[in-house]
């Protein structure tokens, strides 16, 4: 492949590759959160299976891009992933919606199919290993650019200088959670069709901004970027553009060239700078985040445990020997609501619980038992293909090493936010809430809220069919 030439010096203008490196805080899945943890290959191979199917099947853009593609040197993006935050440390490891921060983009990043490869700069371990149970590889970067004033360009200068294959370097912002593959493929063609040497993300904006002036100076502020007697209503006003951080784009010289921007909606430019931005952010990804190519957009199906996920995982034994144990009522109704959407609910019968105990619960809350032995998908494999269904129209809810293999099967997984590494690291999402204190319930929200945006997306999908129908090319 035909190869940029490089500058031996890059300036230190950094408009176009700005450093905003984040961290991650890693948290062991307890007290109402988790990350993966990765320890061993073996633990690394199980939890990057996805991962790897996703980088496999992924496509061209358009057979536009595709050609053009073929024409250019190696396209490789770069999360950049300090371990040394002074902010939230290790941020970009720390649980968002249930995915550690930094998979969000890197599950865009390999989906997006226009990346020859897909890579994270980190000098900490535990931000690699999770880096590559989401399929990047990683660049162990020298303690020189790993400073608390070391620069994002020098950061990507030194990768560039120990990957000489690659032509376009993208800089994507791990604390942009919201980015989806559209975004790249489209911003990537403005370099590899349309000929232009750099490419920044940004947002329109309608606000309105005045002079900073120092207390006591008597200096009056003055507007910037409006005439205070002639006010514009928003919807008379065009707005500013403004970069959003989400990625940045380049030829191997970096600086300088033809520069574009890619206007992103600002439903989707979510960066994190502060903790307090968090709750806010999760909510935001539940609405507008990427969840991946195989996305169940029906859930038909829900398979839950009983202990550990509808209870605490305690059980009472009275002096009689009576066993009691105690269900949430938010996880009752959470289950209540998914049945009035079609979803049928089966809990499993290879459990700690004494089965006419769980029989009761089951009878109490509507739902059927399903009879598992030691490896529940040994049995539920026949449940599924009698119902006609797929794993991914199935949701699965589990708690430990016996649930392993359905957490990486289902469609959609989860497991309470207190359940051991094993499971955690199989499952596509880590409940905020313990078992029997609301992970059940809270599962339940996000499989609704993802039906809601699914039907939405398919409105939208039919509208644009019925639009472009007239027209020769669309």
């Amino acid at each position: 492949m035909a190869r940029a030439k490089r500058k031996n010096a890059v300036s230190a203008s950094e408009r176009q590759l700005p450093n905003k490196e984040k961290d991650k805080e890693k948290r062991r899945p307890s007290s109402g959160t988790g990350v993966k943890s990765l320890k061993t290959q073996e633990d690394t191979d199980v939890v990057s299976r996805e991962a790897k199917r996703r980088r496999d099947d992924s496509g061209c853009p358009s057979s536009s891009s595709c050609q053009s593609l073929s024409n250019q040197s190696h396209v490789a993006a770069v999360i950049l992933a300090r371990g040394g935050s002074k902010g939230i440390p290790l941020k970009n490891i720390k649980m968002l919606a249930g995915v550690p921060l930094i998979g969000w983009v890197l599950r865009a990043a390999v989906d997006s199919g226009v990346f020859d490869s897909v890579w994270v700069s980190t000098d900490h371990k535990d931000i690699e290993e999770v880096a590559k149970a989401w399929g990047a590889q990683v660049h162990r970067r020298s303690p020189k650019v790993s400073r608390d004033s070391s620069s994002s360009i020098e950061a990507i200068q030194e990768f560039l200088d120990a990957h000489e294959e690659v032509g376009i370097v993208c800089n994507i912002q791990a604390t942009s959670p919201c980015l989806h593959p559209h975004h790249v493929k489209n911003a990537v063609e403005k370099i590899t069709v349309h000929g232009y040497d750099s490419v920044f993300a940004v947002v329109r904006r309608h606000q309105f901004r005045w002079k900073e002036v120092n207390e006591g100076s008597g200096e009056q502020t003055v507007a910037l970027n409006l005439d205070p007697a002639k006010r514009p209503r928003r919807q008379d006003w065009a707005g500013e553009l403004y970069e959003n951080g989400s990625f940045y784009f380049a030829k191997r010289d970096l600086i300088g060239g033809k520069i574009s921007y890619f206007e992103m909606e600002a439903k989707y430019s979510v960066d994190i700078d502060v903790d307090i931005d968090w709750p806010v952010a999760e909510q935001r990804v539940l609405s507008y985040g990427y969840f991946g190519k195989e996305t169940p957009e029906v859930v038909r199906l829900m398979f839950c445990n009983v202990s550990g996920c509808l209870t605490d995982g305690k059980i009472f034994i009275s002096a009689s020997g009576e066993e009691m144990v105690s269900v949430n009522t938010r996880d009752a109704t959470g289950l209540s609501m998914l049945q009035k959407e079609q979803v049928e609910v089966g809990f499993l019968s290879e459990d700690p619980i004494d089965s006419t105990l769980l029989k009761k619960i089951a009878d109490r809350m509507k739902c059927k038992v399903e009879k598992v032995g030691k490896e529940p998908l040994n049995d539920l494999q026949q449940i599924v293909k009698d119902k006609k269904l797929d794993w991914k129209d199935v949701a699965f809810m589990g708690f430990d090493h016996a649930d392993v293999k359905c957490l990486n099967l289902a469609g959609l997984s989860a497991v309470p936010g207190d359940a051991p590494d094993v499971a955690s690291k199989a499952a596509k999402h880590i409940c905020q809430c313990s078992g029997g204190s609301g992970a059940v319930r809270e599962f339940v929200e996000r499989i609704l809220r993802q039906k809601r945006m699914a039907k939405s997306q398919r409105e939208q999908d039919e509208l644009h069919l019925r639009l472009c129908r007239p027209q020769s090319a669309c």
